[in-house]
């Protein structure tokens, strides 16, 4: 379904697309860089997850569209916001990810703990982490930006990101 224009409680700041370019398009290479080595299952889940601790509606009506466009199901989706009590629905190395994804989202204690870094190293290798990091550090960085210039949900479609890619 989607939202029509006058259901919407606010209209866009500014594009940054078009005000700023070259800062968009270095992000959507960061991204693509950043996602192209992580697991897409694991990356829209880590993106999805960020978005609702950031509060960022843009970019969960982005995540959640792209992740069932890749077969995502419903039940996990539903149950992310909390994936410690659904142990059942997540994989090890999911869970793994998930928690460095909030660990490094909210730096409540100023640093990212020995233990979750730890829980997540066990699960990916050296390159495999660096790149997870690299994605987490750009979703937040997304929502920051879609938060700010208040990016209105609604009207985004699996694969319009690529289409910036070009």
């Amino acid at each position: 379904m989607t939202i029509n224009e006058t259901t919407r409680a606010h209209a866009p700041r500014m594009n940054l697309a078009k005000l700023a370019p070259d800062v968009y398009k270095a992000m959507v290479r960061l991204d693509a860089a950043a996602s192209n080595g992580v697991d897409p299952t694991i990356a829209e889940l880590v993106k999805v997850r960020a978005s609702q601790i950031n509060h960022c509606a843009f970019c969960l009506d982005m995540h959640t569209k792209d992740a069932r466009a890749m077969g995502e199901r419903e039940d996990r989706l539903h149950l992310l916001a909390a994936w410690e009590e659904a142990p059942g629905y997540y994989t090890e190395q999911e869970r793994a990810a998930l928690a460095l994804t909030e660990a490094v989202t909210v730096l409540t204690d100023g640093f990212v703990p020995d233990e979750v870094y730890a829980r997540a190293a066990e699960h990916f290798d050296a390159t495999e982490l660096a790149h997870l990091i690299g994605l987490i550090l750009t979703i937040n960085a997304w929502n920051r930006i879609a938060v700010t210039t208040r990016s209105v949900p609604g009207t985004y479609q699996p694969g319009d990101l690529k289409k910036d890619l070009a």
